[in-house]
């Protein structure tokens, strides 16, 4: 049995209203980065629940287990213990854990999503077109190292995230296919839709926030650049800025 990660586990913080917002981490990372988000927004008045994704604030080896059905299912069940407590619903969620909160918005009755720092195609090209052998390659490749050069404009909060220092190559193939399918049916997204991106991400390509904005069919949309920031949003620099557009929109679809 693994053991969860010091900051991996799930945190729930009741407000008491008829608002609630589940929050959804980004891939090998952990609730951690989404926690202070979830505290901000509790202290505005709405119930904050952040889940842990399947495979991920164990050890890396989970990951490679993992499917994308695994994923949704993890921010499904938060979403049914979550509708246990409040009549509306705002996923929210941070790269992989956007793309999550798109599909969900796409197939659950939820009053509105946002998403921050979320691609709509897996950034690494090699990764797209050798997916057919990825699951071949990764039994002898398990783990590919994070290379490249930081993004982080907070120092101290990059050293306080809880997260993988590899990337599982197995599990890359899963976020490709969920990358794929959440794009091929962002049309079908109609809910009002927060889209929160950052100048200097370092991680996804530059044109990530437009091509998602252009694909949503919502017609009540929103698509928010910070300057300030890599691709941790709700961790960085720029945080603060995120948490009170996200408040903001909560507050002004639920009304």
């Amino acid at each position: 049995m693994s053991t969860i990660m010091t900051g991996g586990e799930p945190f729930f913080y009741p407000a008491g209203g008829e608002v609630g917002c589940l929050l959804s981490h980004g891939f090998t990372g952990a609730p951690e980065e989404m926690r202070s988000m979830g505290e901000y927004l509790a202290t505005q008045g709405i119930t904050t629940l952040g889940v842990r994704l399947f495979g991920h604030a164990t050890q890396p080896a989970d990951m490679n287990r993992a499917r994308k059905q695994d994923w949704l299912a993890s921010v499904e069940d938060g979403y049914h213990m979550l509708a246990n407590q409040v009549s509306k619903i705002v996923m929210v969620g941070l790269s992989t854990g956007g793309a999550l909160s798109m599909i969900m918005a796409r197939d659950f009755p939820v009053s509105g999503v946002a998403v921050m720092s979320t691609p709509p195609r897996f950034p690494d090209e090699r990764v797209r077109q050798l997916r057919p052998l990825v699951p071949l390659i990764s039994k002898v490749w398990r783990f590919a190292a994070q290379n490249g050069e930081s993004d982080w404009r907070d120092k101290e909060a990059e050293q306080a995230n809880v997260h993988y220092p590899v990337f599982p190559v197995r599990a890359t193939a899963e976020l490709n296919d969920l990358l794929d399918e959440m794009r091929d049916t962002l049309d079908q997204v109609t809910v009002p839709a927060l889209l929160i991106y950052s100048k200097g991400d370092g991680t996804i390509p530059p044109d990530s926030g437009q091509a998602m904005y252009d694909g949503l069919g919502s017609t009540d949309k929103e698509l928010l650049w910070l300057t300030e920031s890599g691709h941790n949003i709700p961790m960085d620099a720029s945080r603060q800025q995120a948490f009170e557009a996200t408040s903001t929109f909560i507050h002004r679809i639920a009304a």
